[in-house]
This record gives C-alpha cells, structure tokens and sequence, in this order.
C-alpha cells in the first residue's frame, strides 16, 4: 500500500501506476494543515479522473475528532467515485470504526471499507475489538506514533516494536482480515527495507505499507514466493487432494509428515502467486 501525498495532483497520478495493490491519498500527515481543503478537492478530482484503475483507491483521513468528518465530507459525500476504502488513523476502539462507518453511510457509501491504524498503546490493547469492527478489511500499524506513545527506545532491530506487530497479527488474523505492517522511513536503504519486509512476512503479516514508489518493487518482490516454496505447495495442495479421496487425515510430501495446518501455509502461498502473477 502506496501512501501520496493528496495535495499532489502528479503525484496521485503517477502513483497509480506504480505497481502497489493499494494506493493511499492521504489527507493526515503529508498535508499541511493551510494545504487541507485543496488537497480535499485534489484527492476528490483525481479519483473521480480515474478511468478503471487497476490498483484499489484508499484515501487516509484525519482523526474524526479532527477534521476527518470534513475530510469524508469533502471527498466523499455525492461524489460520482469512491474510494474503495478509508483509512483511519489513531484508532483506539471499535466505537471509532463505527463513528466511521455511520458517517459513510450518512453520505451514502456504505460500500466504501475501513482500514484502522493501530498507532497508540491504547489501540494496541483493543486490536481484537477493532479489527472485529463491522466494515474493517484490514488493520495496518503504525509503529513510528506508537512508539513515542509508549516511550520506547528505537532501535535498529526493532525489537521494541516485536510484541505490538506480533499482537496486531494475531487480532487481524482472529478476525480474519488482513495484517498491514508499518512504513520504513529510509528511502534510501534497499537492503533494509528488504530485510524488514521479509521479517514480517515471517511474522504473519499480509502487506505492508510504502512511502515511496521505490519501495514497490522491493514489497512486492519479497512477498512474491521463491520457485521452491511453489513447488512444495503445490505438491501439497496435489498431495492433499489425493488424500481426501482416500479419506487419509495425514501425508507426506519430501518425507515431511503433512497435517492440515501446512495445507493451509501451501494455500497461502500459492494465494500469493497469483497476486503477484496479477501485478
């Protein structure tokens, strides 16, 4: 998921075509408060420009206690588009999914999803409730606000952020929506980023938020699974298929005993497969 600035019209164009599942015109962090209302009309505009895109169209509003209201107004209310999805920041409970999605309805886009972002102590500690919310696809979190919430040191190795990424992953997947993991800030750290991406997927996560259309590619690549995780799947889902004629609970593929937990991994893998193959 690609974040662009909404107060950037070329930006916002190009970013469509960057490769991202996802594209954000975002209306919190990268829009200077003067900027606010242009960048309402610019996001408003530029979506309803798009002819088909093949990239879902998420817009992140601001906090609904400040300015967000405006901003679904604004962007969203008897509009000829919609975004397929909002995403909220600063989420502490699923009172404020439903204060969203009351709203949506208000303004007659009801169709219109909700991606909570988990950014403080306190949304950490309801992230069942929230991601159980009515109309959330998918939680994302936010590690930069939520560590100043907690005062923890930032370290390189990120273990100060282990226990909130591994709990969203666990709330996301009871509720069973997507787990999106935080941006990385360093633009010019490939390798990093990498890293990074290829430790979360490890952890359970889905998708993973960008800042940077150079980013893209590095995601996509990673979470795109290597020719020997396919081929071990798909001798899988094979295996799985011939055992359920046979009525066998368990098999083997490689010498490796297989149970129902692995054939869900398989599935998973080849899931991703096909999204890269749909790039």
């Amino acid at each position: 998921m690609l974040y662009c600035p909404g107060d950037e019209r070329e930006m916002m164009e190009k970013a469509v075509d960057s490769g991202a599942d996802v594209v954000i015109f975002d209306l919190e962090d990268a829009v200077a408060p003067a900027a606010r209302d242009e960048a309402r009309r610019a996001v408003r505009e530029t979506i309803e420009a798009l002819e088909n895109p093949a990239q879902s169209i998420s817009v992140r509003i601001n906090p609904l206690d400040r300015d967000g209201s405006k901003d679904v107004d604004a962007v969203i209310r008897d509009a000829e588009t919609l975004p397929d999805s909002v995403v909220l920041p600063k989420v502490e409970s699923s009172e404020m999914v439903a204060a969203l999605t009351d709203h949506l309805a208000d303004v007659g886009a009801e169709s219109v999803d909700v991606i909570p972002l988990i950014e403080t102590a306190a949304g950490l500690v309801a992230a069942e409730e929230i991601a159980g919310a009515p109309g959330v696809v998918a939680v994302a979190y936010g590690d930069q606000d939520y560590t100043a919430d907690v005062g923890a040191t930032v370290t390189d190795e990120k273990t100060e952020s282990l226990y909130a990424r591994q709990r969203v992953v666990a709330a996301a997947g009871a509720a069973g929506v997507d787990a999106l993991d935080t941006v990385y800030t360093d633009i010019d750290d490939a390798d990093g980023l990498r890293e990074q991406t290829e430790t979360v997927i490890a952890f359970g996560f889905d998708g993973k938020l960008a800042i940077h259309p150079a980013q893209v590619d590095i995601i996509n690549e990673a979470f795109t699974p290597d020719p020997e995780e396919i081929e071990w799947a798909e001798k899988v889902i094979e295996g799985q298929e011939q055992a359920s004629e046979t009525e066998t609970a368990v098999f083997t593929v490689g010498g490796q005993m297989i149970d129902p937990p692995l054939v869900d991994r398989a599935r998973t893998i080849l899931d991703r497969v096909d999204a890269a193959e749909n790039h």
